[in-house]
C-alpha cells in the first residue's frame, strides 16, 4: 500500500513537473511573440519596399501607405517561429502566426459598416453571415492559417468579453484563413489564445510590418516567399479627400502568372529547376511507393503542379476606407479588390480561397441608435473614385507582401525563396518599367 501511494505521488510530481515545464515553454513562445509586436512596428518600414525598387504605381499613397492611414484602424501581429528540420506533428517547426485588424481601435466597442465578396470561396472567413443579414462587423477582423481558425475565434470572444467591446450578448468575430502547412506545422495546432490576445493588446495605428510577420509568416505567393502586405491611396479633394487602406494576407497563384507594374515578373525569374512543360501537363504515374512520395512532396513544395492549372492557395485582402458608405457600397468596394489582385496576375482558381471584406470607419454611432439612425452616404456619382483607389491599393499590397518578404525554411527543409530585388529591378528595367 505504502508502494502504491509512494508511486502515486511519485507521478503526480512527475506530472506536475511536466505541466510547469510546458507552461514555462508557452510564457517563452507569448514573450518571443509579444517582443515581436513591440518591435513591428518600430522595424516596420525599414526594410525596403516596392516603390523603394523604383517599382511603379498608380495614385497617391498616404503617409505611412498603409491601412493605419485610415484614422482609427489599428494593426498588432503575433509571429510564431521555432523549431528547424524534420516534421514531428504537435511539435513543430513552427512557422506561424496572428493578425490583428481593429477598424475603430482596441477600445471601441462602436461597429462600423461592412461588405464582404467571395470571387472564389475554398477558404473561410467566419462571421460573415452577419454582415450580410446587418451590414455590420462588430470588433476586429483576425486572419490566421487554415486549421487555427477555431482556437482564433473562441478568443477573439474571450478578448471581446474580457475588454467590454462586445455589442450584443453572443459574439460573431471575422476570422479568415490561408493555409501555411508547406512550411508550418499546420496540423500541431500551434496557436493558442494567449497569441491571439498578445495580437489585440499589441495593436496600434502607425507603421506596419509586412512580410514574414502575423498570419502571413509562412504564406507564399507566385512562387516566392510572401504573407502580409498593405498600402493606402488617398483621394483627391475633389472628389472627397477620402482614404482608403489594404491588408492583405497573400497565399496565391504560380509563379508563371505573376505581373507586377504590367511586366511578366514570374515568367521572365522562372524557378531553378522547374520540371519540363510538357512534365507539367501529363505527369508520369509513379510507379514504386517510394517514387510516389518524391513526386507528392514535389507537388506539395512545388506550386506549378498544384491543381488543374497549377495554383492552390488564398488570399485574404482588407479594405478600409473613412469615406461614407453603406454595407451594400461596401460590397461593392470589396469586389472591386479582385481588380486589383488581377493586375498581379492571379486567376483565382479552384484550389484558390479569394476572399475580401470591406468596411468604412465613417457614420460613427449609427450601430448604437436606439431608434432611427442619421447617416451620410456617398454619392454613387462619387464612388468611382473609391473603387479605383481600392483597386491600386490592393495591387500595390501584394507587391509590398512579395518585396518584405524574406526567405524562409521550414518543415523538412522545404524552402521558400523571396524574390530578389535585384532580379526584379532587372527585368522591370529591360521593359522600361522603372522610376529609377
Amino acid at each position: 500500500m505504502m508502494n502504491a501511494r509512494h508511486a502515486n505521488t511519485r507521478r503526480d510530481a512527475v506530472l506536475h513537473s511536466a505541466a510547469e515545464l510546458m507552461a514555462r515553454l508557452r510564457a517563452v513562445v507569448l514573450a518571443i511573440a509579444v517582443a515581436t509586436l513591440l518591435v513591428s512596428t518600430s522595424t516596420a518600414q525599414r526594410k525596403p519596399r516596392a516603390r523603394d525598387l523604383g517599382i511603379p504605381f498608380d495614385g497617391a499613397p498616404g503617409p505611412l501607405n498603409a491601412i493605419t492611414d485610415v484614422a482609427g484602424v489599428e494593426v498588432g501581429f503575433t509571429t510564431l517561429i521555432s523549431g528547424d528540420g524534420p516534421l514531428k506533428v504537435g511539435v513543430g517547426p513552427v512557422r506561424t502566426g496572428v493578425t490583428a485588424i481593429l477598424p475603430r481601435g482596441r477600445a471601441s466597442k462602436d461597429q462600423v459598416f461592412a461588405g464582404w465578396f467571395s470571387l472564389n470561396g475554398n477558404g473561410e472567413m467566419t462571421g460573415t453571415t452577419w454582415i450580410e443579414e446587418a451590414g455590420f462587423l462588430e470588433g476586429p477582423v483576425l486572419i490566421t492559417n487554415t486549421h487555427s481558425v477555431g482556437v482564433v475565434r473562441d478568443a477573439a470572444i474571450k478578448w471581446s468579453f474580457d475588454h467590454g467591446t462586445m455589442a450584443q450578448a453572443w459574439s460573431l468575430p471575422v476570422v479568415a484563413e490561408t493555409w501555411d502547412g508547406s512550411l508550418n506545422d499546420i496540423n500541431g495546432f500551434h496557436v493558442k489564445p494567449e497569441h491571439v490576445f498578445a495580437a489585440l493588446d499589441g495593436a496600434r495605428s502607425g507603421p506596419v510590418a509586412e512580410g514574414n510577420v502575423g498570419g502571413g509568416t509562412a504564406m507564399r505567393c507566385y512562387g516566392f516567399k510572401c504573407g502580409t502586405g498593405t498600402a493606402s491611396r488617398t483621394i483627391d479633394a475633389r472628389a472627397g479627400g477620402y482614404t482608403v487602406g489594404v491588408l492583405v494576407q497573400a497565399n496565391h497563384g504560380t509563379r508563371d502568372l505573376l505581373r507586377i507594374a504590367g511586366v511578366p515578373v514570374g515568367r521572365e525569374m522562372p524557378p531553378p529547376s522547374s520540371p519540363p512543360a510538357d512534365a507539367r501537363l501529363t505527369p508520369r504515374v509513379p510507379s514504386s511507393p517510394l517514387e510516389r512520395e518524391a513526386v507528392a512532396e514535389r507537388a506539395a513544395d512545388d506550386a506549378d503542379v498544384r491543381d488543374a492549372i497549377g495554383e492552390l492557395g488564398s488570399i485574404i485582402i482588407v479594405v478600409a476606407t473613412d469615406a461614407p458608405l453603406l454595407p451594400h457600397q461596401l460590397k461593392r468596394l470589396a469586389r472591386r479588390a479582385s481588380l486589383g489582385l488581377a493586375r498581379t496576375g492571379s486567376v483565382s482558381s479552384n484550389g484558390s480561397g479569394d476572399i475580401f471584406i470591406a468596411f468604412s470607419t465613417a457614420n460613427a454611432g449609427a450601430a448604437a441608435a436606439p431608434d432611427a439612425a442619421t447617416v451620410s452616404m456617398l454619392s454613387n456619382a462619387r464612388i468611382g473614385a473609391v473603387f479605383e483607389a481600392t483597386v491600386q491599393a490592393t495591387e500595390e499590397a501584394i507587391v509590398n507582401a512579395l518585396v518584405a518578404a524574406e526567405t524562409m525554411i521550414g518543415i523538412d527543409g522545404r524552402r521558400a525563396e523571396a524574390i530578389s530585388h535585384d532580379g526584379l529591378r532587372e527585368v522591370l528595367r529591360k521593359y522600361n518599367r522603372l522610376t529609377r
